[in-house]
C-alpha cells in the first residue's frame, strides 16, 4: 500500500469515527426522552441545541483552518468530540445536557468541514473521485453505531457507559489514523471567513438541493426509533430496525454512488435520489406497519445516500470559487439542514402527530427532483456536472 493509499485509508477511518460517534447519540435518543421524561415538542427543544451549537462552529471552523491548517484542527478536534459524548450520557438535567450538546454540535461542525476540506485535497493528489466513498463509510459507522447500540440496549448498559465504550473506540482510530492525517498549508490569499462569503447561484442551488437531503437524513437519525416505537408499534427488539433499514441502504448507496454517477451523470443521479426519498417517506406514512415502514425506510436511505456527494462534487468544480471555499459555503447550508429537520419534527409532532411530521417530510425529496430538474444557464452547466 503505497503512502497516498495509507492516507486515504486513515482519513476513511476519521469519517468513520465521526459517524460513529453521532450514531451512537442517535440510537440512544429514545432513552434520553425517557431519561428526562420529555414530550416530542420538548425533545425537539433539546435537539435544537446541536444546530446552534453548528451555527456557533462555522466562524470557527473557517478561521482554524485558515490559520492552522485542518490537520491540527481535525486532530484536536476529533479528541474533544469524542471526549464530548459521554458527557451527554452523564448530564442529570436539561440544564446540564443543554450546554453539552451545543459543543457537540459546535464540535462536529468543525470536523465536518475540516474533514471534507481534507478530501477534496486528497482528491486532488489522487487524481479521481473519492469522496463518496468517505461518505459511505460514515454512513457505514451509522449502521455500526445503531447495531452496538441495540446491542448496548439488550445488555442494559446505561447511555452513559454505552458512550465510554465509543469513546474509547474513538481514541484507537484518532491514534492510528493522525500521523497520515495530509499536512495542508493555509492559502494566504484567501480569507478566513469562508462562511462570510456569498454564494453564487450555481452554489446556491447545489446547497439547496444538499440541505433538502441532509435535513431527511437528520430526521431519519434523530426520529427513526421514536417513529418505529410510538407509531410503528414493534417490539423492543425491534424498535431500531427502522434507523438499521436506513443507514444501511444509506451506507450502500454511497459505495456505489461514484459508479451510477459516471454511467448515467449526476442530474439523474439527483432526480432519481429525490422520487426515492418522497415514496420511501409516504409509504411510512400511509402504511405504518412493521415490514412496509421498514421497506420505506430503505427507499429514503437509498434516495439519501447520493446526494451529499454528489452535491459537494458540483460543488468542488465552481468555476467562481477554489473548492475548499466552494466545500465551505455548501456544507454550511447543508449541514444546518441536516441538524434543524430533528427539532423541526419535533415542534410539528406536538402540534399536530409524529406520522403528518414524517410526511412533511418527504416533500424534500419532491424539492430535491424540482431543483435538480430545472436547467437554466446559470445552473448546472455542461462542465459543472460531466463527470471528472
Amino acid at each position: 500500500m503505497n503512502y497516498l493509499s495509507k492516507r486515504r485509508t486513515a482519513l476513511g477511518a476519521m469519517f468513520f469515527f465521526m459517524g460513529l460517534c453521532f450514531a451512537s447519540w442517535a440510537a440512544r435518543i429514545p432513552d434520553i426522552q425517557a431519561k428526562f421524561q420529555l414530550s416530542e415538542g420538548q425533545l425537539g427543544t433539546i435537539l435544537l441545541c446541536l444546530p446552534i451549537g453548528s451555527m456557533l462552529g462555522l466562524p470557527i471552523a473557517g478561521w482554524s483552518v485558515h490559520q492552522y491548517g485542518s490537520r491540527i484542527v481535525i486532530l484536536l478536534g476529533s479528541f474533544a468530540y469524542a471526549m464530548t459524548l459521554p458527557l451527554i450520557g452523564l448530564a442529570t438535567t436539561t440544564w446540564m445536557i443543554v450546554p453539552v450538546l451545543v459543543v457537540f454540535g459546535l464540535l462536529g461542525n468543525i470536523m465536518n468541514i475540516s474533514l471534507n476540506t481534507q478530501a477534496l485535497g486528497l482528491e486532488d493528489q489522487m487524481g479521481k473521485s473519492i469522496l463518496a466513498s468517505f461518505h459511505g463509510l460514515w454512513s457505514m459507522a451509522g449502521f455500526t453505531g445503531a447495531g452496538i447500540g441495540a446491542g448496548m440496549i439488550f445488555l442494559k448498559f446505561s447511555p452513559a457507559a454505552h458512550y465510554a465504550v465509543v469513546m474509547g473506540i474513538s481514541f484507537v482510530i484518532i491514534l492510528f489514523s493522525q500521523k497520515f492525517v495530509l499536512n495542508d498549508r493555509r492559502d494566504a490569499g484567501e480569507s478566513g471567513g469562508l462562511v462570510l462569503k456569498k454564494p453564487d447561484d450555481l452554489l446556491l442551488r447545489v446547497g439547496l438541493i444538499s440541505f433538502l437531503g441532509m435535513m431527511t437524513e437528520g430526521c431519519m437519525f434523530d426520529w427513526s426509533g421514536v417513529y418505529f416505537k410510538k407509531i410503528v408499534m414493534a417490539e423492543p427488539e425491534y424498535v431500531a430496525l427502522g434507523y438499521v433499514c436506513f443507514m444501511g441502504a444509506m451506507a450502500s448507496g454511497r459505495f456505489i454512488t461514484d459508479k451510477a454517477t459516471n454511467r448515467f451523470g449526476r442530474i439523474p443521479v439527483l432526480q432519481a435520489s429525490g422520487i426515492s426519498i418522497f415514496a420511501g417517506l409516504v409509504l411510512s406514512v400511509l402504511v405504518p406497519t412493521l415490514i412496509t415502514a421498514a421497506i420505506g425506510f430503505l427507499l429514503v436511505g437509498l434516495g439519501v445516500a447520493s446526494i451529499v456527494p454528489v452535491a459537494y462534487g458540483i460543488a468542488g468544480r465552481s468555476k467562481l470559487y477554489s473548492p475548499s471555499v466552494a466545500l465551505a459555503l455548501v456544507s454550511t447550508i447543508s449541514f444546518f439542514g441536516f441538524l434543524l429537520g430533528p427539532p423541526l419534527i419535533g415542534f410539528i409532532a406536538d402540534l399536530f402527530d409524529l406520522q403528518i411530521s414524517l410526511a412533511l417530510i418527504s416533500i424534500n425529496g419532491l424539492g430535491i427532483l424540482l431543483l435538480s430538474s430545472i436547467r437554466k444557464q446559470v445552473f448546472f452547466t455542461q462542465e459543472t456536472i460531466s463527470t471528472p
